[in-house]
């Protein structure tokens, strides 16, 4: 599907919390069907791998997942879904994933980059007096190897510089 601006929609299935299903990333494939997940709650599960996804949607490590802890025991869960890196991606720049799962650690939120008090004016300032301390000192030691540089070096030089104009 397209938007009017001419971009493509990415529609991402949720977990449900209402029924507990979290976001998860596997760690590890154990054979089996089965894998261990390390969810949003921070907790390490095994989880199982439904037939109707086995042969449909291959998981492997590191693949962002929604996995549904059993009720009667915590430390297992079963897969519902499979994330591609595209969905994956989308969701870690949204922000809608948690740190604990945030493999990509895209999670941008407005907030981290309000200056409201002008707390980075003064870094960007010292940044720019660092710069004009450092180009002053490089421009002396140029200028003293340059006496002492032989014809065949500045031959060198000179392939280097027909380099950097094909690409450059």
């Amino acid at each position: 599907m397209k938007t009017e601006s001419g971009s493509e929609k990415i529609r991402v299935k949720m977990p449900n919390t209402k029924v507990n299903e979290m976001f998860a990333i596997v760690q590890a494939i154990l054979g089996g069907r089965r894998v261990t997940v390390l969810c949003a709650d921070g907790e390490t599960r095994m989880a199982r791998i439904p037939g109707k996804m086995r042969r449909r949607q291959w998981v492997r490590d590191g693949d962002l997942i929604i996995v549904w802890p059993w009720d009667f025991q915590d430390s297992k869960a079963d897969v519902k879904h499979r994330y591609n890196k595209t969905q994956a991606l989308y969701l870690s720049r949204k922000g809608v994933l948690p740190d604990a799962v945030d493999v990509f650690g895209l999670n941008i939120e407005a907030d981290d980059f309000d200056d409201e008090d002008g707390l980075f004016s003064n870094v960007q300032d010292s940044a720019a007096q660092v710069e004009e301390k450092e180009e002053a000192p490089e421009e002396e030691k140029s200028e003293a190897p340059k006496e002492e540089i032989s014809e065949d070096e500045e031959d060198e030089d000179d392939d280097d510089d027909e380099i950097n104009d094909l690409f450059g």
